[in-house]
């Protein structure tokens, strides 16, 4: 039975146990060697006395990061860094790490971004870069559940499809036999397709691509989306249902590994709701009022969003986009229709979520593909569905990887994705 490193507290002291590990360094006395043992768990101090292992001169040689079995006896009276340390009967070694190594594990000399990702195997060894994951892990385990407690359906939309989601050009072809397809941008075309199925609360979890140029910091090509479709709703439900999940997944993640994150320099705190609300009117008249050059129906350039968040210590959002800057199947308001039922949600000076009531009329959301250039032909599988009953609806979609980024304060999205997928990387 494997012992992992964590558990040793709850052994008693003298026990036999079997740890398993990567040897993180050594030291060598003739006739003793100290290893010090790492798991995903934790670390501790391993013992070899020449006496008592038979094959000591081979595991004298030993190289770090190889992997090794341990079989030995529990020391809680070990005076060394670990507090606990395993005096070894028996050292097997299971895999002998090459030398030199590409990158450091433990070593306080930087690496450059680039080594660490094309050595990734080995910089996701480091407790610190591990830990983004597991609190990736907790996020979406918490964000699962508080959605499944208020009756969403999970469900897995098609990934290859024939027309674009946003009408946009960045899209990836692939080959399918003779026709033309591409990745999927979104999710989006299919949950609202539920709506109509009468599925009324659905929420999905899956890859999106983006053949966008932009190789910035908080652009990928490949992401995670969390998405989420709700009918007979609007904007205003819709982004209710976004901050109390992540209220939920938030405080929950904390009080789980809350501690450890400390530890290693993560320090976040609990998020309350609702988040502040604010127009993209009222924005745009709080930049002009601070000299920025900027009208209604412009983007918020970096600086300008950089001088927005200012105003925000955690998150908010912005609301009432204009209609030119939103996609063709946003729900434009009632008593304007320059302006649109839509809403970002932004940490900091960065979107992680984008979302609105949707059109459920067929004749507005025709209007709307001529007023975008589209062709309507490529969008029959979804215009079909609302020509015999398409409730009102609304929803988002959230960039998991990104959301990470901000609440854990990296520099780099590509820090919070395993395998990052970029212009420039495509392995490994």
């Amino acid at each position: 039975m494997r012992t992992y490193l964590n558990g040793l507290n709850e052994i008693e002291d003298g026990k036999s146990v079997d740890v398993y590990g990567w040897v993180q360094e050594t030291r060598k006395i003739k006739k003793l060697l100290f290893l010090i043992l790492r798991d995903n768990t934790g670390v501790i101090q391993v013992t070899v006395k020449e006496d008592n292992v038979n094959n000591y001169d081979e595991v004298y040689g030993i190289t770090r990061e190889s992997v090794i079995r341990v079989n030995g006896n529990v020391n809680k009276k070990s005076v060394s860094r670990q507090g606990i340390e395993i005096v070894a009967m028996e050292v097997e070694i299971l895999n002998m790490a090459e030398t030199p190594l590409p990158m450091g594990v433990i070593d306080k000399v930087t690496t450059d971004f680039d080594t660490r990702l094309n050595n990734r195997f080995i910089d996701l060894r480091k407790i610190g870069n591990s830990l983004i994951f597991r609190f990736e892990n907790e996020l979406l385990f918490f964000i699962r559940e508080y959605m499944h407690s208020e009756d969403f359906i999970e469900v897995h939309t098609p990934k290859i499809v024939a027309a674009a989601t946003e009408g946009g050009a960045d899209l990836f072809p692939v080959s399918y036999f003779e026709k033309k397809a591409y990745l999927n941008q979104s999710p989006q075309l299919y949950k609202e397709i539920l709506m109509g199925s009468g599925f009324d609360k659905v929420f999905e979890v899956g890859p999106a691509f983006r053949a966008e140029k932009e190789n910035t910091i908080r652009h990928l090509n490949e992401f995670t989306s969390i998405d989420v479709e709700v009918s007979f709703a609007d904007d205003e439900y819709v982004m209710g249902v976004l901050e109390n999940s992540l209220e939920y997944a938030i405080n929950h993640a904390i009080d789980k590994i809350g501690k450890v994150l400390d530890e290693n320099g993560y320090g976040i705190k609990k998020i309350s709701t609702p988040f502040p609300r604010v127009t993209y009117s009222e924005l745009i008249e709080y930049l002009q009022k601070n000299n920025f050059e900027i009208k209604f129906g412009d983007d918020f350039s970096p600086e300008a969003s950089k001088f927005i968040s200012q105003k925000y210590d955690s998150f908010y959002f912005i609301t009432k986009w204009p209609a030119e800057l939103r996609p063709f199947y946003t729900m434009p308001d009632k008593n304007n229709q320059n302006i649109t039922n839509s809403f970002d949600l932004q940490l900091g000076d960065i979107e992680v979520c984008s979302g609105a009531q949707r059109i459920h009329n067929y004749e507005i959301l025709e209007k709307n593909f001529l007023k975008k250039g589209l062709n309507e032909n490529s969008f029959n599988f979804y215009i079909k569905a609302f020509k015999f009953g398409m409730p009102p609806h609304a929803g988002w979609g959230l960039g998991l990887e990104r959301l990470v980024m901000n609440i854990l304060k990296l520099n780099n999205v590509r820090e919070s994705t395993l395998f990052p997928r970029d212009r420039s990387r495509l392995s490994p």
